[in-house]
């Protein structure tokens, strides 16, 4: 597992000096240096401009269509989003949002987040869209001060809401069965059971399977000279999910439960470099999780909610140079637990203000089988104060959240307490009663702190270390209007400015001995971008349905760490100036066509702005097509994917290929 990480950290933090999804995407790289319900659309067709803050969503059907493996897939048709994806379908993916880092990023499942106090990254691929109701992204927080203190303490927020159970007034019970087989040896059965146990209480449990062997060919370039084609080797995945949830109604309010368990075997199929095309490295996990919520209003004023969890995992990293010569052998177990408890109090004082309190408690534990481990223990505690007003045509927020962390460390010392107080307020104004155009603007500072790898990894942890704080402006606009014509229907535009900076940066660099890192606080990065999100619904008789979805990111991303270095002022690495995205979708009666295209523009791989260091921008274009029938007592839906249409040969990280065109078939049935 060192080996790994010091290779994740050595690329990212030393190379690249990177940042960081989502549900990146004109000219190809095609060579590299290195290498019917009808009516589903018009339910579940994403709204903009809901939210007080910058919000993008899929959810329903409009997410299903996506021809996507993962929650990772998905997130890439976000603006301001850029994931990292480490090759193929067994590589870690991991997602940041507008350029301040993965450890900036929040992910959220069923409104309690997902936590990884070792490493703080979430590899988002491990979790399906298969029982996935919604996937929204949230720039600086949500505009729901009633939530727990987790809630504010992220410079960005990915929420996954698993799907409730839903039920006609004759209904006891759903299955939906689905099978999805294509390229890579894939082999993908899932099963969802709903039943409803009374007229308060219904339960879910959710099972998938997942086995591919990972192996794609790909065109890599030899020396400027010629090129070859080659095959992307251990990059297998074979993985176990099983989700159980009690869904409760009560008056006024609700209760949930559930618990998670993944298992997963994979290769990492390593980077190609020096006409070397296979690794052999393995990894084993394990992640179970049980959580509940509670939450229930009181005579009108006063509305509580409460969340716990606990949450273990294992994870087991083998390097054996029995299988690949060139390994350092590395076999190394890790050992995570976390517990958490959040209480949110919030009252409403008038019928347009609201307060809200929330008081949360986090316990964390790392156990590994290293030498000299230190084997680090942290408590967090977390307070939230917020407020908010709702007038007519003015909303206003504000909130404050403070931060207490002690950590303490069987062997040596552990770094300091810590003690944080970050501010956020938002404003929106819509200067026209009648029509649905707003104006809005929010301010927030955060902090993120050090990751226990960071602190106490050993000889590469530095206890010393300064959180990472970002400073957060945005000012956006959000208009939608409903037109009475045969064709278009609706359309929604937001559009957003922001500016972000990052401090004391968190990156590796080496000591005196080349072979030994260290981390350090270095730096200084700023961020001015604009997201631009444009959705349309077209119409025509009683048959034809268009939804259009259009996001475009522009990004100026500068490294401001050092003005007597020659890099200071260039672009970060992997930061794109230009990136988008499209979703065409068409149904006619119980035919349904899909289109997506991403696009990432030129970029860089290191600090260096050089011609030696620039990627090519490269575009990837999916399709898919399917059928709707009723078979017995239920409905089938039968469907093709086709990705990566025009087979472009590209690279999201340097070194890592992926995929060039591969298909995938779906067989669904619902009764």
């Amino acid at each position: 597992m060192f080996r790994q990480h010091f290779y994740t950290v050595y690329l990212c933090c030393a190379s690249f000096v990177i940042g960081g999804s989502m549900p990146l995407s004109l000219h190809a790289q095609s060579k590299l240096d290195s290498l019917q319900r009808l009516d589903e659309v018009m339910v579940t067709a994403s709204h903009l401009s809901k939210e007080v803050i910058p919000v993008q969503q899929l959810s329903g059907a409009q997410l299903q269509r996506l021809s996507s493996y993962s929650v990772a897939d998905a997130i890439r048709y976000f603006s301001g989003v850029q994931i990292k994806d480490y090759g193929g379908v067994g590589g870690l993916k991991t997602v940041n949002i507008r350029s301040m880092g993965t450890n900036h990023v929040g992910v959220f499942y069923d409104g309690i987040e997902l936590g990884n106090a070792q490493n703080g990254t979430v590899d988002l691929g491990r979790f399906s869209l298969d029982n996935m109701e919604a996937i929204t992204l949230y720039n600086g927080q949500k505009s729901n001060i009633f939530q727990s203190a987790k809630d504010f303490g992220s410079a960005g927020s990915i929420y996954l809401q698993s799907r409730v159970p839903e039920f006609a007034e004759d209904e006891t019970h759903k299955v939906k069965a689905t099978f999805k087989t294509g390229s890579f040896g894939t082999v993908n059965p899932a099963l969802v059971w709903d039943k409803k146990l009374n007229s308060n209480v219904s339960s879910s449990l959710s099972a998938e399977y997942m086995y591919s062997t990972g192996k794609y060919k790909f065109t890599y370039r030899v020396d400027d000279s010629y090129d070859t084609t080659a095959v992307r080797r251990n990059g297998d995945v074979n993985a176990f999910r099983l989700e159980g949830g009690l869904f409760g109604k009560m008056k006024t309010g609700y209760w949930r439960a559930k618990a998670y368990f993944y298992r997963s075997e994979r290769g990492y199929p390593g980077a190609v470099v020096k006409n070397k095309f296979s690794h052999e490295d393995r990894q084993w996990d394990t992640n179970t999780f049980v959580q509940g919520s509670y939450k229930k209003d009181f005579a009108g004023r006063y509305s509580l909610l409460v969340n716990a969890k606990y949450a273990y995992d294992y994870l087991h990293y083998l390097a054996d140079p029995k299988r690949d010569e060139s390994l350092m052998y590395v076999n190394n177990h890790y050992y995570q637990h976390e517990m958490y408890v959040s209480v949110a109090n919030r009252y409403t004082i008038l019928p347009v203000w609201d307060v809200n309190l929330s008081t949360d408690y986090q316990f964390n534990l790392l156990n590994a089988d290293l030498t000299d481990f230190v084997y680090p223990r942290r408590h967090t505690q977390l307070v939230a104060l917020a407020t908010a007003f709702n007038f007519s045509q003015v909303k206003m927020q504000a909130s404050i959240l403070g931060t207490f962390v002690q950590d303490h460390a069987k062997s040596n010392s552990a770094a300091d307490n810590k003690t944080e107080w970050t501010p956020a307020i938002i404003v929106s104004y819509q200067p026209f009663r009648h029509i649905d155009f707003n104006l809005r603007a929010f301010y927030k500072r955060i902090f993120r702190m050090p990751t226990l790898n960071d602190l106490y990894y050993t000889f590469v942890g530095n206890t010393e270390l300064d959180p990472e704080y970002t400073n957060q402006y945005n000012v956006g606009i959000t208009y939608a209007k409903n037109v009475a014509d045969k064709g278009l229907r609706r359309i929604e535009v937001q559009a957003d400015v922001y500016y972000n900076e990052v401090e004391n940066k968190i990156v590796a660099m080496p000591t005196s001995n080349f072979f030994r890192w260290t981390m350090v606080n270095l730096g200084k990065v700023e961020i001015r971008g604009i997201d631009v999100a444009l959705q349309t619904d077209w119409q025509w008789g009683n048959d034809w349905y268009l939804t259009g979805r259009i996001n475009y990111t522009y990004q100026k991303a500068q490294d401001f760490t050092d003005s007597g270095d020659s890099y200071y002022g260039g672009q970060i690495p992997y930061i794109p100036w230009h990136s988008g995205s499209a979703i065409l979708n068409l149904n006619w009666r119980r035919w349904e066509a899909n289109y997506s295209f991403i696009y990432t523009g030129e970029r860089y791989s290191s600090r260096a702005n050089i011609p030696a260091n620039y990627v090519l921008p490269w575009y990837t274009s999916d399709f898919s097509i399917s059928r709707k029938l009723f078979f017995s007592k239920g409905e089938l839906k039968l469907a093709l994917e086709v990705n990566n249409i025009f087979n472009q040969q590209y690279e999201v990280v340097i070194c890592y290929p992926m995929p060039g065109t591969n298909f995938k078939f779906i067989t669904q049935y619902t009764f």
